[in-house]
């Protein structure tokens, strides 16, 4: 049995477990990022954080195959080097060689949305199915997509990017410089930002005695509305899950794989929002549905999606 070290690099924390082939967690834990110190500091960090878990899960280091360093941004997986990463302010930075030579060990590293999904399809909701696409509705709208069972990851790594698909030409302006992406419409952010616009629109929706402050809006209120039979929170849902359909369609149409796994907060409304999203999917995918159908499901993984994805894209890169 050999064992790899999955690493998730955030802005905040570095949080990291030790896995088996199966990709069953043995032990996990996460330090702070330090982001503001050099990157060898960091790297240093990494790799005791590493040693620490393997010493405390009866890992010895002989066992322990190789790492993976799932990283927002561009990394790319042939050299480990992570080519641009906004939240640490990282160019060209070697960070897979780093720590490679911190722990004599072969080190990979990936985007972190795209390990993300290697980890659903591997241990997770997307495991019963040869390809699948995780779509993580959170701050943005990232994911990654596993055709064959193998992680697609564009030239360069640099692929993948969903959440700048455009579904709107010419809409709402995104953090990336474009308008109308998918993130612009189907993240929690846009859908907190719909739900206040549409709140300040209607002071008699029942969504003010959920939220009494715009404030105090989250991705979840138009939901609640929803419940109490408000109708300004069911067009606020209804518009939200038209977005998000449209990029899905758009996915299914181009891979057509055999899932797509929704993830990140929003996904907890669970049924609330696949059931009406299917329905929508449906009268939008090219052709008959039926014919090649794509399940839409809930990731299943949750945080540790990113950590059994490293250690996985660690054992696969390793071979």
């Amino acid at each position: 049995m050999k064992y790899f070290a999955g690493i998730d690099l955030g802005g905040t924390f570095i949080k990291c477990g030790i896995a088996d082939e199966a990709g069953n967690i043995l032990i996990k834990d996460k330090i702070p990022t330090g982001k503001e110190r050099p990157y060898t500091a960091v790297a240093h960090d990494m790799a005791q954080l590493v040693r620490a878990l393997c010493t405390r899960a009866g890992v010895a280091h002989e066992l322990l195959g190789a790492a993976g360093i799932g990283s927002p941004g561009t990394a790319d997986g042939e050299t480990g080097v992570i080519a641009y990463n906004n939240n640490l302010g990282w160019h060209n930075v070697p960070i897979g060689k780093a720590v490679g030579q911190e722990l004599a060990l072969p080190v990979f590293v990936a985007n972190d949305a795209n390990v993300a999904a290697l980890g659903e399809s591997f241990a997770g909701a997307g495991a019963a199915f040869s390809s699948s696409i995780l779509i993580t509705l959170g701050t943005g709208v990232g994911g990654g997509i596993v055709l064959d069972g193998r992680l697609f990851e564009g030239k360069r790594s640099a692929g993948s990017e969903i959440g700048h698909m455009v579904i709107r030409a010419g809409g709402v302006p995104c953090t990336c410089g474009r308008r109308g992406c998918f993130e612009a419409y189907a993240s929690a952010t846009a859908l907190i930002r719909r739900t206040r616009s549409t709140m300040l629109r209607h002071p008699e929706s029942a969504m003010w005695q959920i939220s009494p402050t715009i404030e105090a809006v989250n991705g979840i209120t138009a939901f609640d509305g929803m419940r109490r039979g408000d109708k300004t929170a069911k067009r606020v849902v209804r518009a939200y899950i038209d977005d998000l359909a449209e990029g899905v369609a758009n996915l299914i149409n181009i891979f057509r794989p055999d899932a797509i796994i929704l993830g990140g907060g929003i996904s907890a409304e669970g049924e609330t929002l696949l059931s009406p999203l299917r329905k929508r999917v449906r009268g939008l995918v090219y052709g008959d549905f039926d014919y090649a159908p794509t399940q839409i499901v809930r990731a299943v993984l949750g945080n540790d999606a990113g950590l059994v994805g490293a250690a996985h894209y660690a054992d696969l890169r390793s071979r």
